[in-house]
This record gives C-alpha cells, structure tokens and sequence, in this order.
C-alpha cells in the first residue's frame, strides 16, 4: 500500500499538470490525466454547432488521435459484448442512434448499445454540473442522424445498398475514385468500429476542445463523484471515502490490459478460502485509486525505461528532479569534461568531484524529499506485478548513487549521445551497457532486463555486484576474436573493467585507477601489462598498413588461461616488428624486459590470471597511448 500511497502523494503534489499536455521522446503526447478520465484513440472528430446542430466532422491525422475522455468504472473495464458506454466519446455503435438503419449489429435492438449511452448521458445533462457543451452534445445526439451526417460530410461511405462498408475493397472505387478514404486506414478494423470524438464550435466566441477544458473535467468529475458507491475504509489513506473493485489498466501504454490490481475471479481462489467478498482482502477508495493510477501512468510517460515491456520507474514524491539510477555517469554529468585527468582519480578523489557535480540535486533537498524505486512487468496479459519497490530519503538515495559511481568506475569512450561521438569520460557505465557487456549486443531484451533488475540493489542497497555477471563479461572481453567489430570489444573491455574494479573495492575497500600503477606487483595485473606492451609494439611497426588485430589480441583468450605457454609464442612472434622498428622500438622492448622482470619465478607459470589481469592490460596501453599522443603533440609544435 506504500506505493500506491506515494502514487497518490505525488498526483497531489503534482495537481499543476493536470490535463497539461507534454510530449515523450518520440512526439507522442500525454498528460496527467484527471480522475474519472482515461485516454482513447479517436478517428473521427465530430464539430457540434451551440444550439445542437451539426456543424463539420473530419477524419483525425494520426499525430493528434490521443484524446482525453471521460470514463466510469465499467466503461474503463469493459470487455467483449457487454454494453458500458462511455459518458460522452465513444465507439459508432455507443453515440449513432442511426447505427442499426445503415447495416450496424447490435444483439438486442430494445436495449441497444446507444439507449444505454444516450440515457446515461442524458442524466449529466440534467445535472446541475452540466456545461453548456454537454448539453449542445446531447440535443444533437438525440436526434439520432450522426451516420447519416457524417455520409453526408464524406467522412463515413456505405456500399449500393446503403449499408456502412466495413472493410474496403477495390470494388468500391466507383464510389470514391481511385484514393482509399481516410477512415480505412484510421480505423483499421473497419468504419463500424470508428472511435468519435465531440467538440462544440461557436461563431461568437472560441470555445477550447472539449477533451482540453478543464471545465468539462470538473463537471463530470462532481456529476459522477454523486454516483459512486458506499463508503469504506481505504487501506492507503486510511479515511471513509466512496470505494471501487475495478481498477484501471492502460498503465504502461494505451493497449496495456494488465492491471496492478484485480479480484474478479469469483470461482477460483484469488481471495476466497480467507474472505467471501474482494474488499476484505483489501479496500481502496475510488478516487486514491484513480490517482494512484493516474500518476502512475504520467511518471511511466514522462522519465520510466521500459525494456520488452518491463518498467525501471525512479521518482520522487516532489518535484525535484532526481538522476536516474539506470543512467551512466555521461548521461547524469559531463564530469569528464570538466576535469583535467579523471582517469587518475583515486575512488575516494572521484566521489568528491562526483559530489560537485551532484551539488545542483544536493543543494535543493527537501528535508522530506524521499525517492521512489519501482519495477513493474507481467506474466500475462492481464495481470501486472510489482517486482521490485523501495522508498527512501533523498538523501540517502544520492548518497548510494555516488556509492556507486565511485567504485564501479572506469574510462569509457564507447559511442554515447544523439550524435553518437566518442566523448570519453570516467564513471560507472549504465545499467543496459552492462548487461549487453555480459549477455552481448544480440542478447534478446529478456535476458538484458533480467540484468538490469539485479544491478538495482547493488546500487541502491550497496549489496555486491554479482559474481557470475563480472564473470561472464570477463571471458567476453578476454575474447576479442569473438567480436564483430572492434569498437564493441573496446567497450565490453572498459565496462568489465568497471564490474572488475567494482570487485576489487568490495575485496579491499579500495580500487584500481586507469592510470598505470608501476608498484603493483600482482601477477595477473602484470600478465596483463605484458600483453598491452606486445599490442602497442606491433601496432607501431604496422602503422603504415591497414589496421588489423595484432598477435597478442590474437592469443589473449588463450594467454588468459596460459600465460607462460601463450608468452612464448607471442614473444617469437614480435621478433620481425621488433627489427622493422629498430632504435624507435628500443623503449618498448625494454620495458617487456622490466615488466617481466617484477613476475617472480614462481608466479611465471601456467596457472589461469584473475580480472585484475585485463586492468594490468588497459593501463599500460592507455598509458602507452598517452605517451604517444604527448611525444606527437611537442613534435608538432617544435
């Protein structure tokens, strides 16, 4: 009940948004929708003159076919054959009272889809809470001629017989000419099941659309709020208000069916054995549920990442912006950008700057500020699960985030941003790089979401990353000949590196650094500095020809298990380079030579090198990169 508590909390935190429209990545819009109200896709929109006449209509453009409506509980949960109209848009067959004279099915002509509609809609117009808009909707849908109209207008076109055609057919080009109607490809289940929306147009004043005015949500927010059922102690506010058994769905999109909460199976064993009714279980008022869902639906919209449909949801119950714990470092701060060497940062020198750049989320905490963390995904089609859910304070949460950026970090200049360059910078990578680090590039989204879900409480709990995780992208990543591109292998290299140094900190209390430790001794990071010197040294000699894996790439899956055995044949086969660069390969050949010689006699053997060793080996190679650039850099400008 806390979650949906804190959904609750954060719609009324949030009451400024409410039927403001805003738009996702993708240009699609939505808004915080007001309670009794929910989204519907609409393919006609009908223009209804102030004195109940008719005025125009049109097939809607795919871009603005998003409409607010008001909805009831049965409406909202309708299913299959049964007659729940919506209050004031909906469906040909809910709002024609013509419908049946131009070829529409209905199963009981006496009680017919549109009797139900036009009567209920009939009692909010009578309401004292009736707009004037209502009430021009209502004389003109009375008159029982909106098909007829909407022939007419050329919006909807019926075969020789005067019936509606459902599916197109070449054979009704006559009626048209060669150009398909509009409405065939908006409703692609025929013209019989064409959504309709209502506006009133005015020649004296101009009136907003009726899904848009705030007005129109208020009034039948207070004509249906009279109608709701009795009382009953809701388990998340705690107060006597009007209760529901029938909860929302759409949450995670606008053909999402599963619902958070449900209990209408009455022959199985949902609840029963432990209660005779659903409420017993657990009693929620109408209008907590209502937004509860609403905010839910908003926040999913506006900031969630959803992976083959599972959602990764942070929010916080204000309004302050919170980063994003399934973000990168990049993606939270340009750090990298403002510092002049991050990559020499001890862990302890690293959150320190990352706590600057936090500074801007620090600065403006709310004393009660608390951060909501939410997993969501479904079994089926009807049913949706809370997989995850944590609530804490702000400040706590900020405080594991830079836990986390400060340890499982390294230096990363993988393709990041829109324009997608290089930028490098220096941090945890994100959550979904991690996984495809682990799992590949052409993992499926099942298995990268089932990753992203355990690295959640490494971060927000401190627990320890998962073994099996660092350790399948260390064999990824000791494995460059399995790689399609080289690019790829350069970041599953950094970002395992990250996972490897993350480790090293759980051991130690302390990690490594990109910059090239020449004290450490340990085997596997000296191994690994060994393999980096032979790269660079061939890559050197072969810096006139077309760039390919040098030897030591070649054979670093095979050094990785064999260091000595592989070590031999990789030295004999940088003799030829050694040669061709003669007195410029002097220092690299040298410093093979004192590498080696840290390895004690004993620790040079065939015994398989830990992660440390793939540190050992991105160190000294970027260490060697540096050199260069530096060298090239003072000859230019001398």
């Amino acid at each position: 009940m806390s979650c949906l508590l804190n959904l609750y909390e954060t719609y009324e935190a949030n009451q400024d948004f409410v039927g403001k429209i805003d738009y996702m990545h993708n240009g699609q819009a939505f808004t915080l929708l007001p309670i009794s109200h929910t989204t519907q896709t609409a393919h006609i929109e009908v223009a209804i003159a102030e004195d109940g006449s008719f005025h125009t209509a049109h097939v809607i453009e795919k871009s603005d076919r998003d409409t607010i409506i008001p909805c009831t509980e049965d409406s909202a949960s309708r299913a299959g054959a049964v007659i729940a109209p919506y209050p004031l848009h909906d469906k040909l067959s809910y709002v024609a009272g013509d419908f049946v004279a131009f070829g529409g099915k209905v199963k009981n002509k006496e009680d017919t889809p549109f009797s139900s509609y036009i009567n209920n809609l009939k009692k909010w117009t009578d309401s004292p809470y009736a707009t004037p808009q209502v009430k021009s909707i209502y004389t003109y849908l009375s008159k029982g001629r909106l098909i007829r109209d909407l022939i007419a207008e050329k919006v909807l076109w019926i075969d020789e017989k005067g019936q509606l055609i459902n599916k197109w057919n070449d054979k009704y080009k006559h009626l048209c000419g060669d150009k398909k109607p509009d409405i065939f490809s908006a409703a692609v289940s025929g013209q019989n099941s064409a959504f309709v929306r209502f506006t009133v147009y005015s020649e004296e004043k101009s009136l907003p659309k009726v899904w848009l005015d705030k007005k129109m949500y208020d009034s039948f927010i207070y004509f249906y709020n009279d109608q709701l059922n009795e009382q009953d102690l809701c388990f998340v506010s705690g107060q006597w208000l009007p209760s529901t058994e029938k909860h929302a769905n759409k949450i995670r999109n606008a053909g999402d069916k599963a619902k958070l909460i449900s209990a209408n199976d009455t022959s199985g064993f949902t609840y029963r054995g432990r209660f005779n009714k659903s409420h017993e279980a657990a009693s929620i008022s109408y209008e907590v549920s209502q937004k509860a869902h609403n905010a839910l639906k908003w926040l999913i919209r506006r900031q969630a990442r959803i992976v083959d449909n599972r959602v990764f949801l942070v929010w916080s119950n204000h309004d302050d912006k919170v980063p994003n714990l399934e973000d990168d470092i990049y993606d939270i701060s340009h750090l990298g950008e403002e510092t002049e060497d991050p990559s020499a940062f001890t862990n302890n020198e690293f959150a320190n700057e990352f706590k600057k750049a936090m500074g801007g989320y620090q600065n403006k905490l709310d004393p009660n500020a608390k951060v909501n963390i939410l997993i969501l995904d479904s079994a089926t089609t009807g049913r949706l699960a809370i997989l995850y859910y944590r609530n804490m304070q702000q400040e706590i949460y900020l405080n594991n985030l830079i836990n986390w950026h400060s340890q499982c970090v390294w230096r990363h200049d993988y393709r990041k941003g829109k324009d997608k360059q290089l930028p490098p910078y220096f941090g945890a990578p994100a959550n979904k790089d991690i996984a495809h680090a682990v799992y590949g590039s052409k993992a499926s989204d099942k298995v990268i979401k089932e990753v992203m879900e355990r690295l959640i409480p490494c971060i927000v709990d401190k627990k320890n990353i998962p073994n099996d995780l660092v350790r399948s992208a260390f064999y990824r990543a000791r494995n460059p000949l399995s790689f399609d591109n080289n690019w790829e292998w350069e970041k599953t290299l950094s970002i395992t590196c990250a996972l490897i140094n993350k480790q090293v900190y759980e051991k130690n209390g302390r990690g490594l650094t990109v910059a090239l430790d020449e004290q450490n001794t340990d085997r596997s990071y000296l191994f690994g500095r060994l393999l980096a010197i032979a790269d660079v040294l061939e890559h050197r000699a072969l810096k006139s020809e077309e760039w390919r894996l040098s030897n030591a790439m070649r054979y670093m899956n095979e050094f990785s298990e064999h260091p000595e055995r592989t070590w031999k044949v990789i030295q004999s086969s940088l003799v030829p380079y050694q040669g061709r660069l003669g007195r410029a390969g002097w220092y690299l050949t040298q410093l093979i030579d004192d590498v080696a010689a840290k390895i004690s006699f004993n620790d040079f053997d065939n015994q398989s090198l830990t992660g440390k060793f793939l540190l050992g080996f991105y160190s000294q190679r970027y260490q060697l990169y540096q050199k260069k650039r530096d060298t090239d850099s003072v000859a230019a400008a001398n």
